[in-house]
């Protein structure tokens, strides 16, 4: 069994977890470097890096796999921070006859040839429907995934992506997701076409790949998301 750090979509920050991204100067550089794109430092009040990196237990030296990156946010950061003593994975999406995951991937590429001076070696692997092979069996530290875990739902593969990360990670990794976190009121939509996820339903993907629940936070959570929008997240 491998253990699962839930993160999702969860004001509350522990004074460990504050206390552990104090006590990382290594990781306070990688956030404060005046080379990121002020889009993301500006949204750093809203995502709290510091402090969900140490809640998952991050460290310099571990081998992590991102899963879509994005446009890159955390790519920024950790990237920079694991150059000199581990190792960064992004993990990207098929592009293939997809515009927008192509468009994504694109953005995620421009910011490589931007700043990749200071990011170090980074490998690239694919995750997508027919895309399950992200890494050697037992290889990685951490694989963590931030907002993503609603697309995979809707496009119906959430259950072999999970698979996948818990192929790649050593006995005893951790796989720390961050999502919407949905109303427990509603039943899941098993597509999540609002965006939002269950925590409860994410949990219970997560433990039917093998995985067992350590922990969840609420370090990002909004008490002003009423979850009722007529659009979802969108």
């Amino acid at each position: 069994m491998r253990p699962v750090t839930l993160f999702l979509a969860t004001l509350l920050v522990s004074v460990s977890a504050l206390a552990a991204a104090s006590a990382d100067p290594a990781l306070a550089a990688a956030i404060a470097s005046p080379q990121r794109t002020a889009a993301f430092v500006a949204r750093d009040g809203a995502r709290h890096p510091a402090e969900e990196l140490a809640f998952f237990g991050v460290k310099p030296d571990s081998n992590v796999l991102e899963l879509w990156p994005g446009g890159g946010y955390w790519t920024e950061i950790l990237a920079p921070y694991l150059a000199a003593h581990g190792h960064y994975t992004a993990v990207l999406p098929p592009t293939k006859d997809n515009g927008e995951e192509s468009a994504t991937v694109a953005k995620w590429n421009a910011l490589l040839s931007a700043q990749g001076s200071r990011f170090g070696s980074i490998h690239e692997t694919t995750l997508g429907a027919g895309h399950f092979d992200i890494a050697p069996p037992a290889s990685a530290d951490f694989v963590l995934t931030f907002r993503n875990l609603h697309n995979w739902m809707e496009g119906g593969y959430a259950p072999e992506a999970i698979a996948a990360c818990f192929r790649a990670l050593k006995p005893g990794g951790i796989l720390g997701i961050e999502d919407h976190r949905g109303r427990n009121d509603q039943p899941q939509d098993p597509k999540a076409q609002s965006g939002y996820v269950r925590q409860d339903y994410a949990i219970n993907l997560a433990k039917k790949a093998g995985f067992e629940l350590v922990a969840s936070s609420e370090i990002n959570a909004n008490p002003k998301d009423t979850k009722d929008y007529p659009k979802g997240v969108w």
